[in-house]
């Protein structure tokens, strides 16, 4: 996917709209880096190759950082090795405030269903349901920051000049939250502003039988739900959105209802 200026900077403005998934409290002991900004800040970081998603949010996160007088990027995406084998990799080493702070970034998309495990924790997977929050969480305190800590890290860090015990470790976990269709949840840990619209299967999405529909491509998942699209009505979205469900994977709709109001849903195959 080719990316326009202006579109980039639509992608960029929809990262910085989306929230924190929790703030002050950490979560399994994971402590979010809280920071004010300018939401009119463009993003100027050359692209030299077409992202994914998720390496996407890391360039904005870099771009953001950038743009305060007193962070310094030390290191981004160091690749941590011990011979020909790859442990892992470092997102960012910053200097914020006159700290050095390990940084590992994520942008996510999760889905709420309360027949998984007994914590809200654990009720939260991914729209394809081969990921999950609490799998992204525990991934994080026990492998990626201890990372930070082994020896083949800290001989890594040395050629950066780089001491590892100097640094503290936080996370920036970003996310957008969707729950079961005409259902409300209450958050508790989490950030109750990140849930961003609601989710569906095939036989819901009669109820919207009057509706016109757009699926957008993945890197505008990023997005708020925007009119000037190409629209299709229910048919042909059922048409495009079998090539996903088939595959076992749940595509993101825009949803126009007859008054224009604008809703974001997944269409879910299971």
């Amino acid at each position: 996917m080719s990316l326009t200026n202006s579109h980039l900077q639509r992608l960029y403005q929809g990262y910085l709209n989306t929230q924190l998934l929790w703030e002050s409290n950490p979560v399994l002991g994971l402590n979010q880096l809280q920071f004010h900004y300018d939401s009119a800040t463009l993003f100027k970081r050359p692209l030299h190759k077409q992202l994914r998603l998720g390496q996407l949010a890391e360039q904005f996160v870099f771009n953001q950082l950038e743009q305060f007088e007193d962070c310094r990027i030390l290191a981004e995406n160091i690749q941590i090795q011990k011979g020909k084998q790859t442990l892992g990799e470092l997102d960012a080493l910053i200097e914020l405030d006159k700290n050095s702070i390990h940084l590992e970034i994520v942008y996510k998309f999760y889905l709420y269903d309360e027949t998984l495990g007994t914590s809200e924790i654990e009720q939260w997977i991914g729209p394809n349901r081969n990921d999950s929050l609490i799998e992204k969480l525990s991934k994080l305190k026990n492998k990626q920051l201890p990372l930070l800590y082994s020896s083949d890290c800290k001989s890594t860090l040395e050629a950066f000049d780089l001491n590892t015990e100097t640094f503290q470790q936080h996370v920036l976990f970003k996310a957008q939250l969707f729950i079961p269709y005409q259902k409300s949840i209450i958050c508790n840990q989490l950030n109750k502003n990140c849930i961003n619209g609601f989710y569906i299967n095939k036989i819901q999405l009669e109820d919207f039988n009057t509706c016109e529909f757009h699926i957008p491509s993945k890197l505008d998942w990023f997005l708020n739900v925007d009119n000037s699209v190409h629209w299709l009505d229910i048919e042909s979205l059922k048409t495009e959105a079998e090539v996903f469900l088939e595959q076992s994977k749940s595509p993101l709709i825009w949803i126009k209802k007859q008054d224009s109001t604008l809703l974001k849903s997944f269409l879910v195959w299971w």
